[in-house]
């Protein structure tokens, strides 16, 4: 008797740590019917250019292709998330969507300089090492926020230019392109105007003003930013920030803007959030935007809204400049925050509905 009841405790402590165990496994993986990993607090947001953005400017088809567009971009990095993948995997899949779409100042759509060439910038940043990536002034590399990626990982440094950034991307098997790819009608036309009217013009412009007047007359801004970027919270709680851009029209002497620069136009540190920008480079980089965000969230204790607020709506604007931002912290909260008429950008969560937004 002794024994069969020894044996039946036995036996009860087997079925209670197989159970304990499948319910451990389950937790963890949680994988659903597809195959797919149940995603937990994930979140995604990406912005295509901030200015002056405005519906009646706007024809009902173009604007069904920019939120066409921005919805791919969306589901391409949510599905990077949605299978478990990491945060920064995901900024480089919805960018790359943007590159190659002509829409966007960045990749395919990138701006022609006064030398009728197209030089793009982009960076990377993984909020959870601190490791960064970064490319500027590069012709030939299709996806160069793949490149940026490539340069975190796959070398010691952050930042590589020109044809030694282009060599590299190549020797790591990216696709390299002739430059001819990157020509599109419409930013060469733009190009031409601007040459014309001997003018520094921002891109998609509907009015320019030569460069010293611009600096004189802050607030004369009619014109908008066609840079993109992405931020990304993974299943695993880490951010990651990118942003891809083509420059501005007509520039010469091989000027870089904010996009490619740590800090300034990218950012991400898990202890506070990370951050991609949209807007006058010269003045995101004086105010070093993208860090100062992530440095009134993690030492002032701001929100992630009125951490971005503070800093697009008043110190941007009070030194002259405008633009735009997006940002997300490992709660998954998102922000948002642009002082132009409007700013393409939008953004999905677990639940898996896409939010476009592109007017005030």
């Amino acid at each position: 008797m002794r024994s069969f009841l020894l044996s039946v405790c036995l036996f009860a402590l087997i079925v209670i740590i197989i159970f304990s165990c499948a319910t451990k496994s389950s937790k963890t993986e949680m994988k659903t019917s597809d195959n797919t990993i149940d995603t937990g607090n994930i979140a995604l947001v990406i912005h295509g250019g901030a200015g002056t953005i405005l519906k009646k400017n706007m024809t009902p088809e173009k604007e069904a292709a920019y939120r066409a567009a921005l919805t791919q971009a969306l589901k391409a990095g949510y599905n990077v998330l949605q299978k478990g993948g990491k945060s920064v995997d995901a900024v480089e899949a919805a960018v790359n969507i943007l590159e190659d779409n002509p829409l966007f100042n960045a990749g395919k759509g990138a701006v022609f300089t006064h030398d009728g060439k197209n030089e793009m910038d982009a960076s990377i940043m993984d909020g959870k090492t601190l490791m960064a990536g970064a490319v500027a002034s590069v012709h030939t590399i299709r996806n160069p926020i793949s490149a940026a990626k490539a340069v975190m990982l796959k070398s010691p440094h952050v930042m590589m230019i020109g044809s030694g950034a282009e060599q590299f991307a190549k020797e790591q098997g990216l696709t390299i392109v002739d430059p001819s790819y990157f020509y599109t009608k419409e930013r060469w036309d733009q190009l031409q105007k601007a040459i014309e009217e001997d003018k520094i013009q921002m891109d998609h412009s509907d009015s320019s003003k030569k460069i010293t007047q611009l600096l004189k007359q802050p607030g004369n801004r009619d014109y908008k930013y066609g840079t993109v970027g992405a931020c990304a919270l993974d299943i695993n709680g880490n951010i990651a920030a990118a942003t891809s851009t083509g420059g501005m029209t007509n520039k010469r002497f091989g000027r870089v803007g904010d996009s490619p620069i740590i800090g300034a136009g990218t950012y991400a540190n898990n202890n506070s959030c990370a951050v991609s920008c949209t807007g006058w480079g010269e003045f995101f980089i004086r105010n070093v935007v993208a860090h100062d965000v992530a440095a009134l969230v993690e030492y002032k204790g701001l929100s992630l809204k009125d951490a971005a607020d503070e800093v697009i709506m008043k110190k941007v604007p009070a030194t002259g400049g405008d633009g735009g931002l997006i940002a997300i912290n490992r709660k998954g909260d998102i922000a948002m925050s642009f002082c132009t008429e409007g700013m393409y950008r939008g953004y999905v969560k677990k639940d898996g509905k896409i939010v476009i937004e592109i007017y005030k």
